[in-house]
């Protein structure tokens, strides 16, 4: 019987050290992935904030076209953002779309066009006061007027359509007004009117041709 203490007695000393490096291992290791977790999380926050929207302005035109059109938008405090300014304050350029120029993506080697024509401008904070979207022929491809969708999406608290409508540009070298509106005090978008506002600052030496 004593043996059999005894036996069992060396069993538990030796299995002793084996727990207690276990335990030490995940022990610091729980301790390395929670530094980690300290150094990675905040910039995950800050890329959050970067990426913030309250507003997301779209203008898309019919696929596979090489024609080129902009959208231009003047914020509440007259300063105004395009492709020639990509950040103006708190409204960004996120995609300046130039038909099937830029539509062209490879992949395993091989070219294939990405369709989708589409310009993108959002607002990443609710500042009040009127907004002017305006939209600018660049170069056309095509002889005939275009059709292009202006949307207007608002995306906090939940996610809205506040406006949508069709403006057909009738070829190079026409800006049009697409819509003007104001966001108030509480963020939310009202006044929708189209006064016609120039924003671009081309000067044109001739008469466009769909002026003739």
């Amino acid at each position: 019987m004593a043996s059999l203490y005894l036996h069992q007695s060396r069993t538990a000393l030796n299995a002793d050290p084996f727990i207690d490096l276990l335990f030490n291992f995940l022990l610091g290791f729980a301790f390395l992935f929670l530094v980690a977790l300290l150094y990675i999380n905040p910039e995950a926050k800050l890329a959050n904030i970067q990426k913030q929207a309250e507003y997301i302005i779209s203008a898309t035109w019919p696929e596979n076209l090489k024609d080129d059109i902009d959208l231009w938008v003047r914020g509440p405090d007259d300063q105004t953002v395009s492709y020639l300014n990509k950040e103006v304050g708190w409204l960004h350029l996120d995609r300046d779309d130039r038909g099937e120029i830029n539509d062209v993506i490879v992949i395993d080697g091989v070219e294939k066009i990405h369709p989708i024509n589409q310009e993108i401008i959002t607002i990443r904070k609710k500042h009040a006061g009127e907004y002017i979207v305006n939209l600018y022929y660049y170069d056309a491809d095509s002889k005939n007027p275009l059709p292009v969708v202006l949307r207007i999406d608002r995306v906090n608290p939940k996610f809205e359509t506040v406006f949508q409508d069709t403006i057909t540009l009738r070829g190079v070298d026409d800006e049009q007004t697409a819509v003007r509106f104001s966001i108030d005090s509480d963020g939310g978008a009202e006044r929708f009117n189209r006064l016609p506002a120039t924003l671009t600052p081309y000067a044109l030496e001739h008469s466009p041709a769909w002026a003739n």
